[in-house]
């Protein structure tokens, strides 16, 4: 398993099944929320009370909207850490797996990085998404075993050298044209690594043929079906400005009740 923001759940299982998990709802509810404050305190800066002093009602009433968005906040993103963690879990005791090798990338919380890229790993929450999965796992009867995950996602699995860091979630290896999803590769091999650094088989990773999708945070404000999914209607055509619909009913108004069949008895001259 391979964890990380845009998917916090990349699970490859066993006879080439794999399971994605997408965080971009969870992503998103941070950036709103983020934007939503920063107006916030714009709004208010001019009403805000000196050092020492106790500050207005308005003040405070403020405040205390502040406290209760803030919470919300935190409370949407953990059901949806939650929502992420039981849907890898189920999906593992469906697979009947029993053992889960979870690479372990808190190395990275000690590189500074910048203000903005230490918010991101902040928002990440690494430590609650381990501890989440390893709870449900362990009700679960799964054992959890955290691994070294270095080079995993920068590693072609097929000829083991290092590749470029893609821009997307596309993986392509530039010495032997091996073409696969990132966090899916890196999944692929850490199922190969053990708890103390090395290799548990000599063989290759088994890469992943079939992926199932999945989205966390679907209860999130704003979060849709995707445009991928199936069972949305079909999109509008080119130039359309929205989706087809029936022509009105003419002018002149037109009873909404069931049309009457008409028998037509009449007959003309000579016939039967």
């Amino acid at each position: 398993m391979d964890l990380g923001i845009i998917h916090p759940y990349a699970v490859a299982g066993p006879d080439g099944e794999a399971l994605l998990v997408s965080g971009r709802a969870i992503r998103a509810e941070h950036r709103m929320h983020l934007a939503d404050t920063k107006a916030r305190r714009r709004a208010v800066a001019r009403r805000a009370p000196k050092a020492g002093e106790k500050g207005s009602r308005r003040w405070r009433q403020y405040r205390r909207r502040a406290r209760l968005v803030e919470g919300r906040h935190r409370r949407r993103v953990r059901q949806a850490q939650h929502d992420a963690a039981a849907t890898v879990i189920s999906w593992a005791v469906r697979q009947r797996v029993g053992v889960l090798h979870v690479g372990d990338p808190r190395g990275v919380l000690d590189l500074p990085a910048g203000r903005r890229h230490n918010l991101r790993l902040r928002q990440w929450q690494i430590g609650r998404l381990l501890q989440v999965l390893t709870d449900k796992a362990t009700l679960a009867g799964i054992t959890v075993r955290l691994v070294n995950e270095r080079g995993t996602s920068s590693t072609c699995p097929t000829c083991h050298r290092r590749v470029p860091k893609p821009r997307g979630r596309t993986l392509s290896c530039p010495h032997c044209a091996f073409s696969g999803h990132r966090d899916l590769v890196a999944a692929a091999s850490i199922a190969t690594r053990s708890p103390g650094g090395g290799s548990t088989t000599p063989t290759a990773a088994v890469l992943p043929e079939v992926v199932t999708h999945r989205r966390a945070g679907r209860h999130l404000p704003g979060a849709g079906r995707s445009r991928r999914d199936p069972r949305r209607p079909p999109r509008a055509a080119r130039g359309s400005v929205g989706p087809r619909r029936p022509a009105p009913p003419p002018s002149g108004g037109e009873s909404l009740a069931q049309q009457a069949r008409i028998h037509n008895t009449h007959r003309k001259p000579g016939e039967r």
